[in-house]
């Protein structure tokens, strides 16, 4: 008997020279950076919502969420349109990322659990760290990063 390892396609992008990834099939497009509509009273990660094809979009700065210094706007800076699944419904939101990179296959079999990242990143946010071409990338459990609890943060004021 063999066991099977299933191979997974992650999307890969920057965040304050540091390599995160998330599951491609989370993925539902890629934007340039456009004018953001701030919301009033808001949380800090928030940075408001955009229209996207008629539907608002709420936007969340990706490195308030890590606890991570701002840094302004490049010409790299992007919007991941992210599918969350809240438990009972999936809902639309927006990340901005310093760059997005590429799209990489990581076997489940390479990406370890490491307890220590709890010290620097919820340990919740983390599903594992997977190992590329010498480079460690972080993989994001993005429904627990990007929780219903923070969609409905915005959507409510």
């Amino acid at each position: 008997m063999s066991i099977k390892f299933q191979t997974q396609s992650y999307l890969t992008f920057n965040l304050q020279n540091e390599l995160f990834a998330i599951n491609v099939g989370k993925v539902l497009e890629i934007l340039e950076m456009k004018p953001i509509t701030k919301v009033p009273r808001s949380p800090g990660f928030m940075k408001g919502v955009i229209n996207l094809r008629g539907n608002i979009l709420p936007v969340i700065d990706a490195r308030n969420k890590f606890a991570m210094p701002e840094a302004a706007f490049t010409i790299d800076t992007c919007i991941i349109v992210l599918n969350i699944d809240s438990g009972n419904e999936s809902l639309l939101v927006g990340a901005i990322v310093d760059s997005v990179q590429k799209v990489i296959d990581i076997p489940d079999e390479a990406i370890q659990v490491s307890a220590s990242m709890g010290a620097m990143y919820r340990e919740d946010f983390i599903k594992g760290i997977g190992k590329v071409e010498d480079i460690f990338v972080m993989i994001l459990n993005i429904d627990r990063v990007f929780s219903a609890e923070d969609v409905y943060a915005i959507t409510e004021h």
